[in-house]
């Protein structure tokens, strides 16, 4: 999830990733920034390898053959969560598929994971009134006892409202009703508020509060629960933490406005259980001249444990699977190698692009580029770029390529979560970027599903990466390493 800016040196950027992004997890990403330009037309770049990326754009367009392998990924195993069989099932028959593709050096490259369960969970109105509420635990909660925690409510908008009534939570059930802001753009508004997801149980524990519940991090609701990363403080007591739909939430606040006494009963069976054994997906297509040189695109393989991880995020790992596919079947072969990978353990630990880092530690000084895409794949508007100012001038003379399907559009941009440790250790990074509008509507719910995905949406998703990834693997010149221009606010 969306974090205060890191530090910007390279090594406390490394150690803040770990720290900071294990725990929580998500999937969310970074703001655009202000910088906006594209290269002019006439980029030498862009005229040299014009035939190929029309190519390429035809190819993506085609047919909806990405839209139809998401398809047959989500429905066949669902949510793919870390340490469960799904998950573990959908890598074996991705690794099956990639060999059918005529990939190189297909390979699942050993991981250790988070293994988290919920177990059986419900939420219940007790006074003024019986009723049945819609709640969802937080990955990385303890649990209930086995006959719940009934306790009245306190419902405070933010920490600075809890910190000014500490005397009213102890023994209390604390709810953050914290609404999403609607007047910025999507992930800005999302991280001013996931912080009350993240960090709510240490706070409302600190004064007292025996467990603690927070509205659904979303500007839209159908009385869906929204679920995603907490942690916990070891200064503090581990007390249960879950979310409540915004109608739940706001129909609380209502009742205790009025003065009633407001009593529920939270019941979870979440526990952790030891780590797990999973893998990152690792195919190639090998380069011609430069081997040893990688250019690395990808998303995370795993979801949530709820609906059907279609948009956070099977697409964007299908997008990068297909785009790589379609430069092989057109008999592109770049000068440098492009490697697909699909991160494991994303959303509750990060795992896969620690593990990938780790294993990969003697090549990361020719590691060209990385590249992500987990911010849905929805229209496609071009990439965030992280590096140099000379890196993003690169980008920019590629950008006309992808001017006939909207995707031209190159920011200094931050750090997507798999590659951040890439990014760290100095690999330039892209993350693709799309129309945001509509991501948070879904995001960790029951909704993540194939029907809110577009097919021919889909298909400039992978037509964007496809260009990018192989005109950066073929060009004559490497892209420019250094300090970056902006650092994840992951």
């Amino acid at each position: 999830m969306l974090r205060p800016r890191l530090p910007r040196s390279r090594a406390a950027r490394v150690l803040v990733t770990v720290l900071a992004v294990t725990p929580v997890g998500g999937c969310a990403h970074r703001p655009p920034a202000a910088s906006v330009t594209a290269a002019p037309p006439g980029s030498a770049l862009a005229t040299t390898y014009r035939a190929d990326a029309d190519r390429l754009i035809d190819a993506a367009l085609a047919d909806s053959a990405a839209y139809r392998r998401l398809a047959q990924l989500t429905d066949r195993f669902g949510s793919r969560f870390s340490g469960t069989p799904a998950l573990d099932s959908a890598i074996d028959w991705i690794l099956a598929e990639m060999k059918r593709d005529g990939l190189d050096d297909v390979r699942g490259e050993p991981v250790m994971v988070p293994h988290w369960s919920r177990g059986a969970e419900s939420l219940e109105l007790v006074a003024p009134r019986a009723q049945r509420l819609h709640v969802i635990g937080l990955g990385g909660s303890v649990g209930t006892p086995p006959d719940g925690i009934t306790a009245e409510v306190l419902v405070v908008r933010s920490f600075d409202e809890l910190a000014a009534r500490a005397s009213e939570a102890r023994g209390r059930i604390v709810l953050f009703d914290a609404p999403f802001p609607t007047d910025r753009a999507p992930f800005l508004g999302y991280r001013d508020v996931v912080r009350y997801r993240t960090a709510g149980a240490v706070a409302a524990a600190r004064v007292g509060a025996v467990a603690s519940l927070v509205r659904s991090v979303t500007p839209h609701s159908l009385s869906t629960p929204h679920t995603g990363g907490m942690r916990y403080d070891s200064t503090v007591a581990r007390i249960p933490s879950a979310a409540v739909t915004v109608e739940d939430a706001e129909l609380l606040r209502r009742m205790r406005e009025r003065g009633e006494r407001v009593v529920v009963t939270l019941k979870m069976g979440a526990r952790t259980l030891p780590d797990a054994p999973s893998r990152n997906v690792v195919a190639e297509i090998v380069g011609r001249e430069r081997p040893d040189e990688v250019v690395v695109l990808g998303g995370h393989i795993d979801s949530w444990d709820v609906g059907q991880g279609a948009m956070d995020d099977g697409g964007g790992s299908v997008a990068a699977w297909e785009a790589v596919r379609l430069i092989k079947r057109l008999g592109l072969r770049p000068r440098r190698t492009v490697r697909v990978v699909l991160w494991t353990n994303e959303e509750n630990g990060l795992r896969g692009g620690i593990g990938y880092r780790a294993a990969h530690a003697a090549e990361l000084d020719r590691h060209v580029l990385a590249m992500e895409s987990d911010a849905g794949t929805f229209s496609p508007t071009g990439f965030g770029v992280g590096g140099t100012d000379s890196t993003l001038a690169v980008a920019r003379r590629i950008a006309p390529l992808l001017a006939r399907i909207g995707a031209s559009t190159m920011t200094a941009g931050e750090d997507e979560a798999d590659i951040s440790p890439l990014v760290a250790s100095g690999v330039p990074g892209m993350g693709l970027q799309v129309d945001p509008s509509r991501y948070f509507w879904y995001h960790h719910t029951d909704a993540d599903t194939m029907d809110k995905l577009d097919p021919r949406e889909l298909a400039r998703c992978v037509a964007t990466m496809a260009v990018m990834a192989y005109v950066v693997a073929d060009m004559p010149e490497r892209l420019p390493r250094g300090a970056a221009t902006a650092t994840s606010s992951r």
